[in-house]
């Protein structure tokens, strides 16, 4: 299988207030960068489209305390990914909405740990929202 190789590490840190607040610095500057309200990357993979990262505060508030601390772990390492990763993702219509499609990319830190992003796209839009980040079984 063919993945991309972050830069970054996994965050340091064990509880989930260390990795939020780390977390959210690095949210904090994609903000900053960004001219309009809702903030976003641009990705390689994509041709330089937007992908919006807000929606992953909403998909990792559903999550179990242990399971968010597993998912903040690698939010940085998700973000160098959809930022200049070229290598195509795996792809598939969502099952629960025809409108929608799911891209998961495969990646591994620096640090050797293989873990998967995903991201959303409305096909009839092109909108494409970074949903989640998780280790590899």
């Amino acid at each position: 299988m063919n993945m991309y190789k972050s830069k970054y590490k996994q965050l340091p840190g064990t509880s989930y207030s260390e990795l939020i607040r780390l977390a959210r610095s690095e949210y904090h500057t994609i903000q900053k960068r960004t001219p309009r309200r809702v903030p976003y990357i641009r990705s390689a993979y994509f041709t330089k489209d937007k992908i919006f990262v807000n929606n992953f505060w909403d998909h990792l508030s559903q999550k179990s305390p242990r399971d968010r601390v597993r998912r903040l772990k690698l939010y940085i390492a998700a973000i160098d990914t959809l930022r200049n990763s070229k290598i195509p993702p795996e792809s598939m219509q969502n099952p629960n909405n025809r409108e929608e499609t799911l891209h998961r990319f495969s990646s591994i830190t620096d640090d050797e740990i293989t873990f998967y992003v995903q991201v959303k796209e409305n096909k009839r839009t092109n909108r494409k929202e970074f949903i989640s980040c998780f280790p590899a079984k």
